[in-house]
């Protein structure tokens, strides 16, 4: 018999990284309960990559107080408990958000402030929260560390983020036992929903002649399999030093390589799936309004608490393409 070790909520949970990190919670004896408005996650993810039907499943909207305490509701009537919370949800089209910014209001922050009153409510103590290297804004070649700062977004969705952090920190100094605010890179793998690599898949799969690339090419960025990312979320979060700590825990994730650039990504993408496309580009270096066109992590602190990728960026992109090529392209 399989002991429970925690319940555990992820909110957002049948997206790309959500049902990954509740297959690994769930082969770690966690009872997992998912809450998402399948806006980009989907039951099947859930059923397919979580291997478990839709019992601990609620379709619903986090961005208010009646969705985020009916979720909390819904996990405690069935297992009597809550553990820890796992907040996923958010806008992660970032051109959305720049045409409307009020869909990060509320699918990005509104899902932290309401999530966060419900733990309240409930008396939940631990939080664990997907940020991203969007707080942070367009440094350049600066490595981005977690002291680094004023921290100055230029996209809504970094700006959300970036309020988000700032909101579970308030609730760390006043009800929360532990907070981790995780800062991802571009993260990569199945079952993709979005990104670069699963948008130029899918502009092949229309016209497999010609690859049109937003921006020149020349972006750069960091970036981590999702597999990875789940191992290094759970690590930091059963680490003896982030379990005591009196402050939430802001950690960046991935690799702190030279990354790899969208030229590289393209050619890499149509050697997979169309050898004999053509490749065009814009005369600009960033591919939409709220893009950072280059950044680099510094991740020594994850280092420090012991924890480092197996794969690099290349390594990383190389992997998500043939997965995502095999899931969208080959089929």
């Amino acid at each position: 018999m399989t002991t429970i070790s925690k319940v555990s909520i992820i909110a957002g949970g049948a997206g790309f990284i959500g049902v990954n990190l509740a297959k690994k919670l769930r082969s770690l004896g966690h009872v997992v309960v998912i809450g998402d408005n399948l806006s980009l996650g989907s039951k099947k993810n859930i059923e397919q990559w979580v291997s478990t039907n839709l019992d601990n499943f609620i379709h619903i909207d986090l961005s208010s107080s009646e969705g985020a305490i009916s979720l909390l509701e819904f996990c405690l009537k069935r297992h009597g408990r809550i553990d820890e919370v796992w907040h996923l949800a958010a806008n992660s089209d970032i051109p959305a958000g720049v045409d409307n910014p009020l869909v990060d209001l509320k699918d990005t922050f509104m899902t932290t402030f309401w999530l966060l009153d419900a733990c309240k409510k409930f008396g939940v103590k631990k939080f664990n929260f997907a940020s991203s290297s969007a707080v942070y804004g367009d440094w350049g070649e600066v490595p981005l560390s977690e002291v680094l700062g004023p921290l100055s977004p230029i996209s809504n969705y970094g700006a959300m983020k970036l309020a988000s952090e700032a909101q579970i920190c308030a609730a760390r100094e006043s009800f929360l036992d532990c907070a981790t605010i995780f800062r991802f890179p571009n993260v990569v793998g199945v079952p993709a929903t979005h990104g670069v690599i699963y948008d130029f898949i899918y502009k092949l799969k229309k016209t497999p002649s010609h690859l049109h690339v937003l921006g020149n090419g020349s972006q750069q960025k960091s970036y981590l399999h999702v597999s990875e990312l789940v191992k290094a979320m759970i690590f930091v979060t059963k680490h003896k030093d982030v379990e005591s700590c009196i402050q939430p825990t802001i950690i960046n994730i991935g690799n702190n390589d030279d990354g790899v650039t969208v030229r590289q990504i393209a050619q890499a993408v149509t050697g997979r799936c169309s050898p004999n496309s053509e490749i065009s580009y814009e005369d600009k270096s960033y591919g939409w309004v709220g893009d950072v066109p280059r950044f680099k992590y510094d991740t020594s602190k994850l280092t420090s608490l012991g924890w480092t990728p197996v794969m690099n960026s290349t390594e990383s992109v190389e992997r998500a393409i043939n997965e995502i090529s095999i899931e969208h392209f080959d089929s």
